[in-house]
């Protein structure tokens, strides 16, 4: 399973806008975004929450396979 961070990454990059649009509306700079998207550096908490926002993005929490055996 992909990390928060290489979902973020794919999803500005799948976005359809360019990563100078999501800088501008969301006043993260365009260099931390590119650098960020390209593995060379990390986002704060609050660029990644207004990248988050502008993209529309939300945490889903997945159930992990049980361990448990069951009955039969």
């Amino acid at each position: 399973m992909a990390t928060l961070t290489e979902q973020l990454r794919e999803a500005i990059e799948a976005a359809g806008v360019t990563r100078y649009e999501i800088a501008k509306q969301t006043g993260v700079g365009q260099a931390a975004l590119s650098k960020f998207v390209l593995g060379q550096r990390g986002l704060s908490n609050k660029a990644m929450d207004a990248v988050g926002e502008y993209l529309g993005l939300a945490i889903c929490k997945q159930r992990k396979p049980s361990t448990k055996k069951r009955r039969s």
